[in-house]
C-alpha cells in the first residue's frame, strides 16, 4: 500500500512528507483493519511534521480525520461497517482522570497520526473501543474534517462556557472554526468572526456570521475561541471580553503568550482555559449533533499521492476550509 510518513520532524525544508510503498498493517486483537477512504489534514499533523510537538513515534504515518471501512472486524464492528478513526487512540481506563469521566487528560493516553500510524495511508488500524459510527447524508469527504475539526470545535465551544443568546468570538476561520460557528450559531448564538483571510471572512458570512472582521473591540464578547496558534492574540481576546466571559484555547499548539495585565485582561473573572484532545463521549455528541443539524462543511481535495502538497498549503494558509486527502 501507498503510505506517507514524518521522515525528521522540523522546519520545512523541501516537502514535510516521504512517501513509501509497505505492506498492509496487520490488527492486533481488538483492533479493527480498515481500508481508508478519505483522511482529512489537520493543523496538528502539520505541527507533528514541523517538530512543533515532540517525537512520539518515529517515522510516523500521520492523519487522524480517517473515514474508511471495515475490512477485518472486532469489538461491536462488522466488516463493512463505514466508521471514522479520530486523535485519541487509547486511555488506561483506570487512572483518576478517567474514573471521572475526563479520559482525555489520561497519563497513558496515545493518539492516532502521532504515537501510532494514522490515514495519510491506504489503510489504517485503529482498536474498536476507539472507532466512530458516522452519521448518514454526507460524503466520506465532508465527514472527515467532523473527526477532529469537528469534535475539537465541539469541545472549544463548551470550554468557552457561551451563555444562552450569547456573544462569543472566533479567532482564526479554518477547519474547525468553520464548524464550531455552526453549531453555535444552531444554538442560539450571535458569532462573530476575526481572521486576516477575506475568503475566510466571506466564508463565515456565508454560514450566518454576526460579523467578520478582524479584530474585536473591547469588553464586546460573553465568550471566545482561539483556533489560530497565535499567542499574541491572546490579550486581545481576552480584553475583548465582557466581565465573567471566558477565552478557550482551542490548539495542541501555541506560540508563547505575551505579558497579560491583571486588570485588562484578568479582572473581573475572566477566564483563560487550554482544551486538551477530547473524549470519546465528546465525539459522540458532536457526531450525534451533526446526524440531526445538516452541516456545511467546505473541503479542499486532494488526492493521497498529493498529501505532501496538501501539508504544505496548510502551513501557507492556502487552504479555506479543511483539506481533505481522498483516493
Amino acid at each position: 500500500m501507498r503510505a506517507w510518513r514524518v521522515p525528521r520532524p522540523g522546519p520545512a525544508i523541501g516537502a514535510l512528507l516521504r512517501s513509501a510503498e509497505e505492506p498492509v498493517p496487520e490488527p492486533g486483537e481488538g483492533e479493527l483493519l480498515v481500508k481508508v477512504h478519505a483522511c482529512g489534514v489537520c493543523r496538528t499533523d502539520l505541527h507533528v511534521a514541523a517538530g512543533d510537538l515532540p517525537v512520539h513515534r518515529p517515522w510516523v504515518v500521520p492523519g487522524h480525520e480517517v473515514v474508511g471501512e471495515v475490512v477485518e472486524a472486532a469489538g461491536e464492528f462488522a466488516a463493512g461497517d463505514h466508521i471514522g478513526i479520530a486523535w485519541l487512540r487509547h486511555t488506561c481506563g483506570v487512572c483518576r482522570f478517567c474514573r471521572r469521566g475526563a479520559e482525555n487528560l489520561c497519563p497513558e493516553s496515545t493518539y492516532t497520526g502521532w504515537d501510532a500510524d494514522g490515514g495519510y495511508a491506504e489503510y489504517a488500524v485503529v482498536p474498536a473501543d476507539y472507532a466512530y459510527r458516522l452519521p448518514e447524508g454526507y460524503s466520506d469527504a465532508e465527514l472527515a474534517p467532523l473527526l477532529c475539526a469537528g469534535i475539537i470545535g465541539y469541545r472549544a465551544l463548551r470550554r468557552a462556557e457561551l451563555p444562552d443568546g450569547g456573544r462569543l468570538g472566533i479567532y482564526g476561520f479554518g477547519a474547525s472554526a468553520h464548524l464550531a460557528a455552526q453549531v453555535a450559531i444552531a444554538e442560539g448564538a450571535e458569532v462573530h468572526v476575526f481572521t486576516r483571510s477575506a475568503k475566510a471572512r466571506q466564508l463565515a458570512m456565508a454560514l450566518g456570521a454576526a460579523s467578520a472582521g478582524t479584530e474585536a473591540a473591547a469588553g464586546t464578547l460573553d465568550s471566545a475561541i482561539l483556533f489560530a496558534p497565535a499567542g499574541e492574540l491572546v490579550p486581545p481576546a481576552l480584553a475583548a471580553l465582557d466581565r465573567g466571559g471566558t477565552l478557550a484555547v482551542a490548539g495542541i499548539h501555541l506560540s508563547d503568550v505575551p505579558v497579560l495585565d491583571y486588570q485588562r485582561h484578568l479582572f473581573q473573572e475572566r477566564q483563560l482555559r487550554s482544551v486538551a484532545s477530547n473524549t470519546r463521549d465528546d465525539g459522540r455528541g458532536f457526531l450525534d449533533f451533526a446526524a440531526r443539524h445538516r452541516l456545511r462543511i467546505t473541503t479542499q481535495r486532494y488526492a493521497l499521492k498529493d498529501a505532501d502538497t496538501a501539508l504544505a498549503d496548510l502551513a501557507a494558509g492556502r487552504v479555506t476550509g479543511a483539506a481533505v486527502l481522498v483516493p
